[in-house]
C-alpha cells in the first residue's frame, strides 16, 4: 500500500490538489536528502481536503528545487485518493489521521511501516499539517508536555493544545520517537496559513537544531471532552429538517471562554441522547452542555475549539473539542 521514493516525483511541486493522484498511486514516503541527516518528517493530506500542507511544501520544494535542503527530509503524502476528490476521507476508508495505533488494516499495516521506517533514520521533530475544522486561530497539538514538543510547537504559534486523546494519530505516534506536534492552520488554503506553514517547516530545515534549548511563551490549553451528535440523529443549517438546528454563529466561540447558557443551536427533541460529551481524563466536570427549552445550550464555562456547522464534518468527526486553560 506504501509507496517509497529516494527522490521528489516529477509533477508534486506544480500539480493542483485534486491532481494529486496523476502524480502519486497512493500514499508515498518521499526521503529527500540535506546536509544534517537526521531528518524532520512531515505529514500532508492526512485529510484529503486539508490542501494548505500540499501547497506550503510545494513551495518550499521549488525553492530548493535548485539547491541542497539544510536538513534531510521525510514526506509523507497521505490519503492520495481522497485528495483527488476534494473529500477529508472516501467511503470505506478509515480516517488517515486515527489509524496510527494497534490495529489490522492495510492501512494500519501502513503507519506501523512508516514509524518502522522513520525509527531508523532518527527523525529530529514531526510536524503533521492540517486545516481546522470550521473557523479556529492557527495553533498546534502536542500529545506531551515535555519541554522539546513545547519547544516546537511554540515556533508556529503561541497557542498551544495539550491533548492525549484520541491516542491513534500521527503526531501522538511519532511523539514516542521525537518531539512531534500537529499543526492546524485555519481554513484550507487561505493564503495567511499556507505563508506560516512555509516560514515554519523552512525555520525547521534551516536550524541546525531545531528542537531544543529554545526558550519559548506559550498559552496552554488541555482538551477535557469531545462533543459529538448522536449517529442516530441528524443536524444542519436553520431551516432544515433535521434534530440539531446550528446557530450559524457558533464558529465565533472557537478559543474563547463562553459562559453558562451560551446557544450552540436549537433542537426538536429533549432527548438527552441527542448530544454524546465523550470525557477526557483528567477533567474538572462531567457537565458540559445541556438541552433546554427547546436548545442546545453550554452548561458551564467553557473553551470550545473546532466548533463546526458543517454536517459532513460533524458526523465524521465532531461537533467541537472542549478545552480548559493549563498553568
Amino acid at each position: 500500500m506504501l509507496t517509497v521514493m529516494d527522490a521528489l516525483p516529477a509533477g508534486l511541486t506544480d500539480c493542483e490538489p485534486k491532481e494529486v493522484p496523476e502524480v502519486l498511486s497512493g500514499p508515498t514516503l518521499i526521503h529527500l536528502p540535506g546536509q544534517a541527516d537526521s531528518p524532520i518528517f512531515v505529514s500532508i493530506l492526512l485529510h484529503g481536503n486539508e490542501i494548505t500542507g500540499l501547497l506550503a511544501m510545494q513551495r518550499i520544494l521549488k525553492y530548493y528545487r535548485n539547491r541542497e535542503l539544510p536538513r534531510s527530509l521525510s514526506l509523507f503524502v497521505g490519503n492520495v485518493r481522497a485528495a483527488g476528490a476534494g473529500k477529508r476521507m472516501l467511503p470505506g476508508q478509515p480516517d488517515y489521521n486515527r489509524i496510527w495505533s494497534s490495529g489490522t488494516t492495510p492501512e494500519h499495516d501502513m503507519t506501523r511501516e512508516i514509524l518502522e521506517r522513520m525509527r531508523r533514520v532518527n527523525p529530529v521533530a514531526c510536524i503533521d499539517i492540517h486545516n481546522n475544522t470550521g473557523r479556529n486561530p492557527m495553533y498546534t497539538v502536542v500529545a506531551r508536555r515535555e519541554r522539546a514538543h513545547l519547544s516546537l510547537a511554540s515556533r508556529f504559534s503561541k497557542k498551544v493544545v495539550y491533548a492525549t486523546n484520541p491516542d491513534t494519530t500521527c503526531s501522538a505516534a511519532f511523539s514516542e520517537l521525537c518531539p512531534a506536534v500537529a499543526v492546524e492552520s485555519g481554513l484550507p488554503g487561505e493564503p495567511e496559513g499556507i505563508d506560516a506553514v512555509v516560514r515554519y517547516v523552512s525555520a525547521g530545515l534551516e536550524l541546525p537544531d531545531p528542537i531544543h534549548h529554545v526558550e519559548f511563551d506559550i498559552d496552554l490549553f488541555h482538551t477535557v471532552a469531545v462533543v459529538k451528535v448522536a449517529p442516530s440523529r441528524t443536524c444542519g443549517p436553520v431551516g432544515e429538517d433535521v434534530d440539531l438546528e446550528l446557530d450559524p454563529t457558533i464558529e465565533r466561540h472557537n478559543f474563547k471562554e463562553i459562559p453558562p447558557g451560551t446557544r450552540l443551536g436549537w433542537v426538536r427533541t429533549n432527548d438527552p441522547g441527542l448530544i454524546e460529551v465523550q470525557q477526557y481524563e483528567p477533567a474538572t466536570s462531567e457537565s458540559w452542555l445541556q438541552i433546554q427549552d427547546g436548545e442546545l445550550t453550554v452548561a458551564r464555562t467553557v473553551m470550545p475549539a473546532m466548533l463546526t456547522s458543517d454536517p459532513d464534518i460533524i458526523k465524521w468527526d465532531c461537533l467541537c473539542y472542549l478545552m480548559e486553560r493549563l498553568q
